[in-house]
């Protein structure tokens, strides 16, 4: 992968993360149970932490990325995304932003899988991981707010 390829690929990441920032932030106003709302308001920090980490990785600032591991669920294999909505309900919310979440992480992996370079290849699984981890956050909660009678 050349250098401005790759550059260009971190450069559409910082803008997901903006984007995603938006779609949590413009949710949670939308939202009017106090937890989602908490919940969706904290991812929206989060992504704004995920893009000044990339703009830092990008300027050379930063020169590593190290995110925790996190268990894969696979709920989202079984749920489909609503489409978007003034009239969104709660649980429509979750689906539309774990299905956002599996696409970041399917597309960092993608790319790690890619990339000969080994700081890349390191770069994109670490992203992926990232990706991972707000997903499985975001199906904790779908869990326990769509199959509450379980408990």
């Amino acid at each position: 992968m050349k250098q401005d390829e790759f550059k260009k690929i971190l450069l559409d990441a910082i803008d997901k993360e903006v984007e995603s920032y938006t779609f949590y932030k413009t949710i949670s106003e939308r939202v009017k149970d106090a937890a989602l709302k908490s919940t969706f308001l904290e991812l929206a920090e989060q992504e704004t932490y995920h893009r000044k980490t990339l703009q830092e990785y990008l300027s050379g600032s930063k020169k590593e990325l190290m995110f925790d591991e996190v268990k894969d669920y696979h709920l989202s294999d079984i749920i489909e995304a609503p489409a978007l909505t003034t009239e969104l309900k709660p649980l429509d919310g979750l689906k539309i932003a774990i299905k956002k979440e599996e696409d970041a992480m399917t597309m960092y992996q993608k790319l790690s899988d890619a990339s000969a370079d080994a700081e890349q290849k390191k770069l994109f699984a670490e992203l992926s991981k990232m990706e991972l981890g707000h997903k499985a956050r975001l199906e904790d909660i779908y869990t326990n707010a769509a199959f509450a009678e379980a408990w």
